[in-house]
């Protein structure tokens, strides 16, 4: 034994008569726990380092330098983005871009590499705006709750207000507490303690919600830019306003013409005074308002004569003024609230928005904690409820906000969590196989005891939670052995280490990896990377790719997620499509894959570029070739018989020799050795 871990399982194998694999080859843990918390393969020198290291602790070095890396945080959130059904459009018919979102998936990144407390992590995501308003980082947090679809056009406007507070209350009971509350939406829950009371009660802590894009920066700097704005406003008032007196009836036409799609009831709300609006009557208003100001874009082609020539001259005007203006700040997709009180919230016959009854204030579980919050006005004018319950799910007798996220990492690193279905712990969901280690591993995680050579490990940090898991046995032993499979035919007790195939992220990074065009720029705006021909003809879904060739080769965290159109790849081997809450991938096999592997141009490409990395290293020697080739692409060199195949196709095609290595280097990709962790 290793760790605490291996107890826990060694005692459940015991019980079945049964042990530990024999312990994996050096070559292989390398492999392994690289891609695990990395999503990379090792490099060929970073493998020979570890094969000549016959220290104590040569593992745990290697452990620490990849729990240190960058790359880390960059594979740890791709998981937390299924979770938070991140995505940078809004879905639906039109599908626009989120040009800001890609805030959030960076917070996510950070967070991680930073190995920022997982309490810490909950209370910026549900309430940073509330709790750490001078904190950029938190504010940005509260993207989680904005990835929800979003449907631009939409007339009926409260409808959508319930679609959307129904989502955000369904992602943050199915991340925070793996359970399935929605289920509650209509009726009270079929199998679980958890009334429709329950759901309304949970519901009421975002009632007041309010998308916002807040612009980013210190105060100073804000304050700075809002003195040359107001300067700017005053030198270019009386240009403006002349433009003003030419546009506004063109605008009131096509705000009109707007407005008369809405309902009268929502589209008189617009002449209400904001401060006489009621709560619920401010968000109905901002919704509305979203749509009607998307017609006030004034071009000269809508107007006619002297009035035409008089606002064009004015334009250009402006447009030498606009050089003086301050620019406009950054900006980040967040949540907040529309105000101090929040809507009623009120239990939903059937779950029918139209039919309301009776009112329901904030308040918690009741199978866990049947009391209602207490909630408070924040200082900057928000409700203080997501604030409470935020509070109320990382205090220490909640009993599943840190089993459900140690499940998550267990699921991370063997491919199944102790609780099969990470976001149902309810009834309906599968048994934990362990339930003692997830017990344990939620108490170690609030109060964590520190490894041997480990630092003093603050509560709630992820990273201990990992270091944990892949220094102990299980996690170190073979992934070849047979002695189980009669007992425990699904390897449930952990008897072997589980084989687990790359996803299409992991995939994509690992070609581009070992045909040596990776790019590991970090951050930032998300990328486009070239597409299938026949999407990039499409104008309904395909997209430009990046403008710089290589941020086309960035890691694939960083490819734009949008959801009417996944990147190829990545759909082909099974990431979701991020309009709900994804706990956990499917993984399929399918043909398809296949023939994309062995046809898709794309992949063609990598194995080329690995080709002349080959030759370039290489030289003209087939023999060399050939070695360098597997040590690449698979971390090891050929075998005899592995060789001699080799060999035999090189000589076969020796008049085209670069083909033939660019074809070798395609069979390579192919292996189910490049496809697969053992």
């Amino acid at each position: 034994m290793r760790t605490p871990v291996d107890a826990f399982v060694l005692a459940k194998l015991e019980a079945a008569k049964l042990a530990f694999a024999a312990p994996a080859e050096k070559r292989t843990l390398i492999r392994r726990v690289t891609f695990d918390l990395t999503g990379l393969p090792p490099t060929p020198d970073e493998i020979d380092t570890f094969l000549k290291d016959n220290s104590p602790d040569a593992y745990e070095k290697v452990v620490d330098r990849l729990l240190a890396s960058p790359r880390f945080g960059e594979r740890a959130a791709l998981f937390w983005l299924d979770v938070a059904r991140y995505a940078e459009s809004n879905g639906f018919k039109s599908d626009e871009a989120r040009p800001t979102a890609w805030r959030y998936r960076d917070y996510v990144i950070q967070s991680f590499n930073a190995d920022k407390p997982y309490d810490r992590f909950v209370l910026e995501q549900l309430a940073g705006d509330e709790l750490f308003p001078d904190n950029p980082a938190a504010v940005i947090a509260t993207g989680f709750l904005r990835h929800f679809p979003y449907e631009s056009n939409a007339i009926n406007v409260e409808q959508r207000r319930q679609d959307y507070l129904n989502d955000i209350t369904d992602a943050t009971t199915a991340a925070f507490l793996g359970l399935t509350v929605a289920c509650a939406k209509c009726h009270d829950h079929k199998t679980d303690p958890i009334t429709q009371r329950d759901y309304y009660r949970t519901q009421a802590f975002f009632a007041g919600f309010q998308p916002v894009e807040a612009p980013l920066g210190t105060a100073a700097e804000l304050a700075e830019r809002e003195k040359k704005l107001k300067d700017w406003e005053e030198k270019t008032a009386a240009v403006r306003k002349q433009m003003e007196a030419i546009e506004r009836p063109i605008r009131e036409k096509a705000m009109a013409k707007e407005r008369f799609r809405f309902p009268e009831e929502y589209s008189r709300l617009l002449d209400v005074p904001v401060e006489k609006r009621t709560p619920l009557e401010r968000q109905i208003a901002f919704l509305v308002e979203q749509q009607v100001n998307g017609r006030q874009k004034i071009s000269a082609t809508q107007m006619k004569g002297p009035e035409r020539e008089k606002w064009e001259g004015m334009a250009k005007q402006m447009a030498e003024l606009s050089k003086e203006k301050p620019g406009d700040p950054q900006t980040a997709m967040v949540m907040s609230d529309s105000g101090p009180v929040a809507p009623p919230t009120h239990l939903l016959k059937r779950g029918d928005w139209r039919k309301p009854a009776a009112e329901v204030p904030p308040g918690f579980l009741s199978e866990i904690d049947d009391r209602d919050a207490d909630v408070k006005p924040t200082a900057r004018g928000t409700t203080g409820r997501r604030a409470a319950l935020a509070k109320w799910l990382v205090t220490e007798d909640n009993p599943l906000t840190a089993r459900v996220m140690v499940n998550r990492i267990w699921q991370q690193l063997f491919g199944r969590g102790i609780v099969a279905t990470p976001s149902d712990f309810g009834s309906t969901g599968d048994r934990p196989t362990h339930p003692e280690l997830l017990d344990w591993l939620a108490r170690d995680f609030q109060h964590p005891a520190p490894l041997p050579g480990e630092k003093a490990v603050p509560a709630w940090s992820m990273k201990h939670v990992y270091r944990l898991i892949v220094t102990s046995a299980v996690y170190r032993q073979s992934g070849i052995a047979d002695h189980g499979r009669k007992a425990d035919p699904d390897n449930a007790l952990l008897w072997r280490m589980p084989r687990k195939r790359l996803d299409g992220e992991a995939l994509r990074d690992a070609m581009l990896a070992v045909s040596g065009q990776l790019n590991l720029k970090a951050g930032g705006p998300s990328i486009y990377p070239d597409l299938p021909e026949e999407l990039t003809k499409s104008g309904a879904y395909g997209w430009k790719p990046s403008a710089d060739p290589t941020d086309r080769s960035r890691r694939s965290v960083y490819v734009a997620v949008r959801r009417n159109m996944r990147y190829p790849l990545f759909a082909l081997f099974d990431s979701p499509d991020r309009n709900e809450v994804c706990a956990r991938r499917f993984v399929s096999t399918t043909a398809p894959q296949a023939l994309t592997l062995l046809n898709d141009g794309l992949v063609i490409g990598y194995a080329k570029k690995l080709a002349v990395r080959v030759e370039k290293d290489a030289g003209t020697d087939p023999d060399k070739a050939i070695d360098r080739a597997f040590t690449l692409a698979i971390g090891r060199a050929p075998d005899t018989e592995e060789h001699a195949a080799a060999r035999g196709f090189l000589d076969n095609h020796s008049a085209q020799p670069s083909t033939a290595i660019a074809d070798l280097c395609h069979a390579l990709l192919n292996l189910n050795e490049f496809l697969y962790v053992d």
